[in-house]
């Protein structure tokens, strides 16, 4: 691989030294502070322009995160960006399993479940093809395609834990990211139009939006802003998107590895290395399958994934390089783009065929 590709994806050439710098020990509380306030006030400053303005809280933490990323210069905030960004999607996307249940696949019923699948295998193959048309890696069309079919922001800092910086530039997941929440936001506010426009009924309408918008929150709002049955429903099947996470993860594991010339001689399980937080995510929906676990519980859980979600993206956003991303150019959004209106077309003749 050329060094310049594997740099690239270097936020302050910490790669570059890793050969002259020995490996540090535990950090202090003190080392990870900097970090942690800088995008702590970034994120609550998210949070309350969100709050008074409607804009959706992650789209706002991206923005004001790149705006800011200037701070991040300052090498003593690193631990701590770096802390959060890791760190705290890890945990969230552990705590958002509190929210699925094997019950709610079960109510969508066989044939939707297999109908939803299909939408989301299409959408990932869009974001692949999509890559290869504007001349963009095969990572940057796992990231876009598996970001669109799944869930989001969660789904891009999840595969590309796994996908890994030294293969994709952490320049194109911040540009993943922003195209996301902008694709996510704009579904949010168009898709209901049109569902109503073209004369869907309610749990139709549901569909349409649960398996169309990629955001959870955004996704569930989009269908209660229809109505309540169509809210359950967008509830339900955006849910049912979510617990194929940790599916799609392994598979990603399975083929980034076999087609690493170090790793294809190994045994699929060997090669697999599943991440810890994706076995943390699977038991506890086992978990909230099996056992009665309180409302306060699954809220609180949902509250705190939610926030780390904020965080994280937030942090990411920081130390994101914006003269790589500049380097990049618009065709960094196209895989995106592409994803996003094959899911819209795919999940609007579902919905039409669910409703005759």
């Amino acid at each position: 691989m050329d060094d310049r590709n594997l740099y690239a994806g270097d936020l302050y050439g910490e790669l570059a030294l890793s050969e002259q710098v020995q490996p540090r020990g535990p950090r202090s509380l003190r080392g990870f502070l900097p970090g942690l306030l800088l995008v702590g006030v970034t994120s609550l400053a998210a949070a309350w322009l969100s709050d008074h303005y409607g804009m959706p809280v992650v789209l706002i933490g991206l923005l004001l995160g790149l705006a800011l990323n200037f701070a991040a210069s300052d090498k003593s905030t690193h631990s701590g960006l770096d802390l959060l960004a890791r760190e705290g999607l890890r945990i969230g996307i552990v705590l958002l399993g509190f929210q699925i249940t094997a019950a709610q696949i079960v109510d969508l019923g066989a044939g939707t479940f297999v109908l939803l699948i299909g939408i989301m295998a299409m959408t990932f193959a869009a974001g692949l093809i999509g890559a290869k048309i504007w001349g963009q890696s095969r990572y940057a069309g796992i990231l876009a395609g598996g970001a669109t079919a799944i869930c989001g922001a969660s789904a891009s800092l999840a595969l590309f834990a796994v996908i890994g910086r030294e293969r994709l530039p952490q320049a194109q997941l911040a540009m993943n990211l922003v195209a996301v929440a902008l694709a996510s936001a704009t579904a949010m506010a168009i898709y209901p139009v049109i569902a109503v426009q073209i004369g869907l009924d309610e749990s139709s309408a549901g569909f349409l939006i649960g398996a169309s918008v990629h955001d959870v929150a955004q996704a569930i709002g989009g269908g209660f802003s229809i109505s309540d049955t169509a809210g359950r429903e967008a509830t339900i099947v955006k849910l049912a998107r979510v617990t194929m996470l940790a599916p799609i993860v392994v598979l990603v594991s399975l083929w980034i590895g076999s087609a690493d010339k170090g790793q294809a001689s190994k045994m699929p399980f060997r090669r697999l290395a599943l991440p810890w937080f994706i076995v943390g995510f699977l038991a506890l929906v086992a978990a909230n399958s099996i056992l009665e676990i309180p409302t306060a519980v699954t809220g609180a859980a949902l509250s705190v994934s939610k926030a780390l979600l904020l965080l994280a993206v937030t942090a990411t956003a920081l130390r994101a390089r914006t003269d790589l991303m500049r380097a990049l150019g618009w065709r960094a959004f196209m895989p995106v783009a592409c994803a996003s209106l094959v899911s819209f077309v795919c999940a609007i003749l579902a919905a039409i065929a669910l409703g005759m």
